[in-house]
């Protein structure tokens, strides 16, 4: 029998109660809820991170970009194991579930993570239906089964006849989850914690769960191999000196609600920007979790760039209408430089089998902005 790791960590408190209020912030929110397109078409240069002219004073550089994927398509490994059900595993909240069958899949989370993480398994065809977050061209033509954003119903996941049902605690009401099991589904709950240190847990987790742990060792060690590569190259490139190094801020927005949150440590945003070479005002500050940003904290840090999420932008009508609402940002250098990077929704913190892409793009837009690539409307 598989076991997963179930310690409650104070970290991982921190991040589900981040994105269970992330979910609730988004729920009533048509930028966050539109789920039913796949992702913006992005390019970016074909060339490798080592291969590009990194930029050498990149807390001067003027002006927004947007982190673009080069390959866009899902990392997917090649095996010819079938699952080998049943498959009893003890989930993350200590609930031994047996799993008979996986012909019928539900991977669903608010970060998009588990379906991502399916399909790297090579398992994509047995998926039934995804959540909003999963935005990737390869589960496009799914039925989206969260409403309003990220809530979950009994009738929308009934009506797709899943034979199990993988999840976390970031989407709700989690009593939809006690009439699945009482329909007689089995529903495995995964780790709730999303970072670049946790992905091997995560694959392990949803492959043990299907009963293909082949294709989960496949999986983590393309995935490791491909972060350590991508690591590596920033490592080479970006300056040794922190006082080099821009200082960078997450800053969570949706304009039609009038939510501007900034991302703190244990965050998992903490973990991108430390991972990209440049340094986690939030952290320094010691901001935790999600916090309603104030016009103190944001002078006070004075980020040199601020990342957010491509629709949460557009929400607030761009970086004109970011510099208006938030006011306190013209006087940071982030306002000054309009220095803005945003990346997809469904991408920037989805820490699944694409997070060496992810790391890379973002890399890309804050070292070579100019090679960074662009979004077509």
């Amino acid at each position: 029998m598989a076991t997963f790791i179930a310690s409650r960590r104070s970290s991982r408190h921190a991040y589900v109660a981040l994105l269970v209020a992330t979910a609730l912030l988004t729920s009533g929110c048509a930028a966050a809820a539109s789920g039913s397109a796949a992702e913006p078409h992005c390019e970016a240069s074909a060339l490798p991170f080592a291969e590009l002219a990194i930029d050498e004073a990149p807390r001067a550089v003027e002006g927004p970009s947007t982190a673009c994927l080069a390959d866009a398509a899902l990392p997917t490994i090649t095996s010819h194991e079938s699952p080998q059900l049943p498959a009893t595993v003890t989930d993350d909240e200590g609930t031994e579930v047996t799993v008979t069958d996986a012909s019928r899949i539900l991977a669903l989370d608010v970060a998009g993570s588990l379906a991502a993480t399916v399909f790297g398994l090579g398992l994509g065809d047995r998926v039934v239906g995804r959540d909003s977050s999963t935005g990737f061209a390869e589960a496009s033509a799914l039925p989206v089964v969260t409403q309003g954003g990220h809530n979950l119903t009994a009738e929308a996941l009934l009506a797709l006849d899943p034979s199990v049902v993988i999840t976390d605690t970031t989407l709700g009401p989690l009593d939809v989850l006690d009439q699945l099991r009482d329909s007689g589904i089995p529903v495995v709950i995964t780790t709730s914690e999303r970072s670049l240190d946790n992905i091997d847990e995560l694959i392990g987790q949803v492959a043990a769960a299907l009963g293909v742990p082949e294709r989960g060792r496949l999986l983590t060690e393309q995935v490791d191999a491909d972060l350590a590569r991508v690591l590596a190259d920033i490592d080479a490139a970006v300056p040794d000196d922190p006082a080099v190094r821009p200082r960078i801020a997450f800053l969570y927005v949706r304009g039609s609600a009038n939510v501007y949150y900034l991302f703190g440590a244990e965050s998992g945003a903490d973990s991108l920007i430390e991972s990209i070479g440049g340094v986690d005002i939030a952290s320094e500050i010691g901001w935790q979790g999600m916090r309603p940003v104030t016009a103190e904290a944001l002078v006070a840090a004075q980020p040199d760039l601020v990342l957010l999420m491509s629709g949460g932008l557009d929400s607030v009508g761009g970086v004109d209408g970011l510099l208006e609402r938030v006011p306190a940002l013209a006087s940071t250098p982030a306002g000054v430089h309009r220095r803005f990077v945003d990346m997809a929704d469904t991408e920037i913190l989805s820490f699944g089998p694409r997070a060496p892409q992810v790391v890379e793009a973002l890399a890309r837009a804050v070292w070579a902005p100019a090679q960074s690539g662009f979004l077509d409307e």
